[in-house]
């Protein structure tokens, strides 16, 4: 299928601010559950959010997620479904920590999970801009622009 075949099929829409498209699927007062879908054009910018997350790999090419620590340690996660290649079907995105996700090179989609434990709220998502990470991490400002929106 195409990355438009699945967001038609599943009814996703645009995720603001973060990129990418979303359906929430499940929601009651201690989590919250979405189909996620990137594509090479729609990735997840970095973000924060106050709740834990985490991604379940359904379909389509592998991606790479970073996470930045408020220390400023940055991990590499590839999710995917090639445990051969070392890939995490499942991974956790504790609190507060700056996350984000791309389709690796040449892939074309990759349809996601995305649980929230507690409910994810919009008010707990906070929108990370290249400008505030790269003074906030240095180091990391190179892999910052290219996992945040213009």
């Amino acid at each position: 299928m195409t990355a438009n075949e699945i967001i038609e099929k599943l009814n996703l829409i645009p995720l603001p601010e973060e990129g990418g498209f979303f359906k929430e699927t499940y929601r009651d007062s201690h989590s919250t559950c979405i189909y996620y879908l990137v594509t090479p054009e729609e990735f997840s910018g970095l973000h924060a959010v106050r709740s834990t997350e985490i991604f379940h790999f359904y379909a389509g090419d592998p991606v790479e997620m970073i996470q930045i620590q408020e220390s400023g340690e940055l991990m590499k996660i590839i999710i995917g479904k090639d445990l051969s290649k070392g890939h995490c079907p499942q991974v956790i995105v504790p609190p507060m920590v700056w996350q984000g996700t791309k389709v690796i090179s040449g892939g074309k989609w990759a349809l996601l999970g995305c649980t929230v434990s507690p409910a994810f709220q919009l008010s707990d998502f906070i929108n990370g801009t290249y400008n505030d990470l790269s003074k906030k991490f240095p180091a990391h400002s190179e892999i910052i622009k290219d996992y945040t929106h213009s």
